[in-house]
């Protein structure tokens, strides 16, 4: 009988933790989300927060194809330790929402080949991928604005949005929204779009929530900004 390595053991003990804390209202709540896992967020962090950073774990883990364990596997890993190709394979693997959305926030965005990845991504024919090269890019319209065309981010998205695949369309409104926030010289070419595509504009909003739909989000942030 081969003898399991220390990091074998550990990924089948982590598995066997995971299962523990599985919640099946939970799972049913997340499942609407087209997430497949019932493991409470704050319990599954501070079980990171005792792993510390694995790399290989991490690898280990997302490679058994489950979610709660690659939400675990981003949470342990360092995410200036993967190759582009590496990550492009991964992205493309993540097929539940929330995996993505993590991947890309907690791993893509400190990865040094980022920018590169958002070039690729934001004009790749699979709109979950391209979803990703436009949150890379709304992540660049904040916080390094310089070398990007926002009139032609503008243009792109005034043509596409409207009939874009869901994900893609989030992601595009998305950055529609933050340069009407953060730059004031493209703000009302960024609100009248918003207007006439009318995307997300009935998006059910709880009380206290900014609606998603781009001239009411912008037109908030920008007041907040103000009153600051």
């Amino acid at each position: 009988m081969a003898e399991t390595t220390p990091v074998e053991r550990t990924v089948a003990e982590v598995m066997a933790e995971l299962a523990e804390l599985e919640d099946p209202k939970a799972r049913r709540v997340n499942e609407k989300h087209g997430d497949d896992h019932g493991v409470n967020l704050s319990r599954l962090r501070a079980l990171a927060k005792r792993l510390k950073t694995q790399q290989e774990l991490a690898r280990r883990l997302w490679a058994t194809d489950d979610t709660a364990a690659r939400l675990l596997a981003i949470l342990v890993c360092r995410p200036k330790a993967f190759e582009r190709e590496e990550l492009d394979v991964m992205l493309r693997e993540a097929r539940a929402p929330k995996v993505h959305d993590w991947l890309v926030n907690y791993v893509v965005k400190k990865n040094p080949h980022s920018e590169e990845l958002r070039l690729a991504w934001s004009t790749d024919p699979d709109p979950v991928v391209a979803s990703a090269g436009w949150a890379l890019t709304t992540e660049r319209v904040a916080k390094q604005p310089e070398g990007l065309d926002l009139a032609g981010l503008l243009d792109v998205i005034e043509a596409e949005m409207k009939d874009a695949p869901d994900r893609l369309q989030w992601a595009m409104n998305h950055c529609l929204a933050q340069i009407g926030i953060e730059h004031a010289e493209h703000r009302t070419r960024a609100v009248g779009i918003g207007e006439r595509l009318e995307v997300l504009k009935d998006y059910p909003t709880s009380p206290g929530c900014t609606s998603p739909f781009a001239p009411v989000w912008i037109t908030e942030m920008v007041r907040r900004q103000h009153d600051a």
